[in-house]
């Protein structure tokens, strides 16, 4: 170690060691190529699934990650929905569902829900939106909250893939909608002023219908988160860092770190 670092309190030494890691790094492999105008293009890979612990009976989740979610396996008597584990409260997300095979039936929702909203009922319903626990648009192109409705956007054309992405800031209280990669607006506001957390939510009353999560983004809380997003996108193998880095740094790596089994990429970054 250099007299200059032995210099230093251990506190400025633990963030100058980060700092020089940084800047070894390359920013431009933090996040896959985006168009110009993605939401949270500068930001990081998140990563969050589907709560299995928290769905309806009529959901079965798949793939190793439980980002598939499949809806009313055999038949449909009503509307099933599934939150997913991310607590959005305050900070900026975006993500993408993807409707693989066809939108159709009486509702296919997209929104953001509370642990008090209902994630079954055994009618057909518009469920996202029922009540002040939830905000959500349908794929009839109308959005719900508290039990009331507004024109939000053209209805999706059924029976056709589509993928809806979703844009949730908690900084300034809004939900925004995209559709297939175009902006759709902002279709809500004040949700900062919710104190429950909130979770993303889909639901749908059609039978054999599925949707994929395919798209996680968060945007960074400060310099040093970004700097972590950075070193994380490109560790091979981090027990190597253990023995170079001090204590403090590693462990703030480690508590971030989350293994993936996607071949581009080793780890994401997962919020601390």
């Amino acid at each position: 170690m250099s007299t200059m670092m032995q210099a230093v309190p251990n506190e400025k030494r633990d963030g100058i060691a980060a700092a020089q890691l940084c800047k070894s790094l390359k920013f431009n492999k933090l996040t896959t190529a985006e168009k110009a105008d993605s939401p949270l293009k500068y930001g990081c890979d998140d990563y969050w699934t589907w709560n299995r612990h928290d769905r309806s009976h009529e959901v079965r989740l798949y793939d190793n990650g439980l980002n598939i979610a499949h809806f009313h396996p055999n038949w449909s008597s009503g509307t099933a929905a599934v939150r997913g584990t991310r607590v959005l409260n305050n900070g900026r997300y975006y993500w993408e569902i993807r409707i693989p095979q066809r939108v159709f039936g009486t509702s296919m929702m997209f929104g953001v829900a509370t642990e008090s909203a209902r994630v079954h009922v055994n009618a057909f319903v518009n469920l996202i939106g029922e009540d002040e626990n939830s905000w959500g648009l349908s794929h009839k192109g109308l959005v719900f909250h508290s039990g009331k409705w507004a024109y939000f956007t053209k209805p999706f054309k059924e029976n056709e893939p589509t993928t809806v992405g979703i844009l949730f800031d908690g900084i300034a209280g809004t939900i925004t909608f995209y559709k297939d990669g175009k902006c759709l607006g902002v279709a809500f506001k004040n949700l900062h002023k919710v104190t429950k957390n909130l979770y993303p939510i889909i639901s749908s009353t059609a039978a054999k219908t599925e949707m994929v999560l395919v798209t996680m983004k968060r945007d960074f809380v400060n310099l040093q988160d970004r700097c972590r997003a950075v070193i994380i996108s490109q560790l091979d193998n981090p027990s190597d860092l253990e023995s170079v880095l001090p204590r403090k740094i590693f462990e703030y790596l480690a508590e971030a770190m989350h293994r993936t089994t996607e071949p581009s990429r080793k780890y994401y970054v997962l919020d601390y």
